[in-house]
C-alpha cells in the first residue's frame, strides 16, 4: 500500500505492446498533431491578420482555436514521447499539470461552445439586436468569463484530486494524466469529494448543453421561417459548421465517460481518449473553413500573400 507523499511518479498505459506499434503510433500522433496545429494556427493568423474578420463569430473562433492548440498540445506531447523512448513515466508534479490544462482547455472549449451558440442564436433569431448585445465589448467580457471560469473550474479539480490519499499504486488506465483513472488509485471513500464535484460538473455542463438544444430550436424555427432558400441556406451554411463541432465534442465526451461498464475495456478506453482528446481539435478547422467561403478566402489570401513575401 502507498500514499500520495510516497509518489514521485505515474506509470502512463502504453499506446501498443510492441517498439514497432509504438513507433507508428508516435507518428500517427505526430501527424494528428501537426494538423491540428497547422490548421489551427492559420485561423488564430487569419482572423487576427483580416480586418474584416473582426466580428463576434470569428472572435469566438480565434479563442475557440487557441484552446484546441492548448488542449492537443497538454495530451498529446507527453505520450509521442513516451512511445518514441519506450516508457511509461511522467512525474507527479507532471501529471497534475497535464490534468490542469486538459481540464483547462476542455472546459473552456465547452464554455465557449455555448457562447457560439448564442452568437448564432442572436444574429438569427435577433438581427436587430446584434449590434448591441454582441458588441466587441459584450465579446470580449463573455470570452474573458468563459477563460475565467474554466481556470477556476480546473484549479478546484486539480487541487481537490491531488489533495487525495493514494493507495492503490501508481499506474493509470490512461495515456495521459486523467482525473477519473486517478480517483481509481485513491483510497476508499475518500474520493468522494471529487464525486461531489464530478457530480456538480455534470449538471453544469448539461446546463450548457440544454442551452445550446434550446437555442437551436429556436434557430431552426426561425430559419424555416424564412421565406426564401437562399436566406435559409445561408443560415444554415452559417450554424451548420457550429453543430457539427458541438455533436463531435460532446458525443465522445459523453460516450467516453457515460458508456456502460460492460463496454469497458483497455482496447475500447484508449480508442475512446484518443477519439474525444486528439480528434476533435484536428477537425475542427477544417470544419469550419469547408463551409464558410470568407474564411477560406481569406486563409487563401493569407497563404499568398506569406508565398509572395518570402
Amino acid at each position: 500500500m502507498s500514499n500520495s507523499s510516497s509518489i514521485r511518479h505515474f506509470l502512463l498505459l502504453a499506446l501498443a505492446d510492441t517498439q514497432q506499434l509504438q513507433l507508428l503510433h508516435f507518428c500517427l500522433l505526430l501527424g494528428i498533431s501537426l494538423a491540428a496545429l497547422l490548421g489551427n494556427g492559420l485561423i488564430i493568423s487569419t482572423v487576427a491578420c483580416g480586418h474584416h474578420l473582426h466580428t463576434p463569430m470569428f472572435f469566438f473562433l480565434l479563442n475557440l482555436a487557441l484552446s484546441d492548440m492548448g488542449s492537443i498540445c497538454t495530451s498529446v506531447p507527453k505520450a509521442m514521447h513516451n512511445s518514441l523512448w519506450d516508457t511509461r513515466n511522467i512525474s507527479y508534479t507532471g501529471c497534475a499539470a497535464q490534468v490542469f490544462f486538459f481540464v483547462f482547455f476542455i472546459s473552456a472549449e465547452h464554455f465557449l461552445l455555448t457562447i457560439m451558440c448564442y452568437d448564432h442564436y442572436v444574429s438569427i433569431c435577433k438581427p436587430l439586436h446584434y449590434g448591441t448585445l454582441l458588441a466587441s465589448r459584450a465579446c470580449a467580457h463573455m470570452a474573458a468569463a468563459a477563460w475565467a471560469c474554466a481556470f477556476l473550474y480546473s484549479l478546484i479539480h486539480t487541487a481537490n484530486t491531488f489533495s487525495l490519499p493514494l493507495c492503490h499504486g501508481n499506474a493509470l488506465g490512461q495515456f495521459f494524466c486523467e482525473i477519473p483513472h486517478i480517483l481509481k488509485l485513491s483510497c476508499s471513500k475518500s474520493y468522494l469529494r471529487e464525486f461531489g464535484l464530478i457530480v456538480f460538473s455534470i449538471s453544469l455542463l448539461f446546463g450548457c448543453f440544454v442551452f445550446i438544444v434550446f437555442s437551436y430550436v429556436q434557430i431552426f424555427r426561425a430559419v424555416l421561417s424564412i421565406p426564401s432558400e437562399q436566406g435559409r441556406h445561408k443560415a444554415f451554411s452559417t450554424c451548420l459548421p457550429h453543430l457539427v463541432v458541438v455533436s463531435l465534442f460532446l458525443s465522445t465526451g459523453f460516450f467516453a465517460y457515460l458508456k456502460p461498464p460492460s463496454m469497458s475495456s483497455p482496447s475500447m478506453d484508449l480508442a475512446l481518449s484518443l477519439l474525444y482528446s486528439v480528434v476533435p481539435p484536428a477537425l475542427n478547422p477544417l470544419i469550419y473553413s469547408l463551409r464558410n467561403q470568407e474564411l477560406k478566402a481569406a486563409v487563401r489570401r493569407l497563404l499568398t500573400g506569406w508565398f509572395w513575401k518570402y
